[in-house]
């Protein structure tokens, strides 16, 4: 059962961070293009700046972070103070390991919840962007996604977590996880 619920976060985490990382390239292709043809606009080459660009720039790059946070939480990539740790015993280590897990779980839970309300909030006004005219929940929603993704992960890294807390080692580790 442990090994299924692995293979599916490891999957999950993988995949959203292949497509947040397509998501980057995107913007980061798009903004080429719109500096490339607002300077070549005085030579009267090429297409000209991308209207809207800082819109689908903001809408993108938000999507992607939130897409690359399962696959921090899942290789415990996120910042840590590991100062003391090689001092604290194995236990302590563990115990360390449950509450983080739990807090980051508790973090991620509240960050869904709250895109999820403000997404149903911009949706209900239809409030868009200001140059393209896109609706603004579409951010929202585009985070959400990662967002959801992010709590997953962080309750398979609890259980994770807690099995070490019992004494078991985890069976990730000797796959390379």
């Amino acid at each position: 059962m442990y090994m299924t619920a692995y293979r599916i976060a490891d999957a999950l985490a993988r995949w959203m961070a292949v497509l947040a990382g397509l998501v980057l390239l995107v913007v980061v292709g798009l903004t080429c293009v719109s500096i490339a043809g607002r300077a070549l606009l005085p030579l009267n080459i090429g297409v000209g700046p991308i209207k809207g660009i800082y819109d689908l720039t903001e809408i993108g790059v938000g999507a992607a972070i939130f897409g690359f946070l399962p696959w921090c939480q899942l290789q415990r990539s996120h910042a840590a103070v590991d100062l003391f740790k090689p001092a604290y015993g194995t236990t302590l280590n563990r115990v360390l390991d449950v509450i983080v897990d739990l807090g980051m779980l508790a973090v991620a839970v509240l960050i869904a919840w709250r895109l999820y309300l403000g997404m149903a909030d911009k949706m209900r006004y239809g409030e868009t962007t200001f140059i393209m005219q896109l609706p603004v929940w579409w951010g929202y929603a585009a985070s959400l996604v990662g967002a959801l993704g992010f709590a997953l992960v962080a309750l398979f890294c609890l259980t994770r977590s807690l099995r070490g807390l019992t004494g078991r080692d985890d069976p990730t580790e000797e796959l390379g996880a």
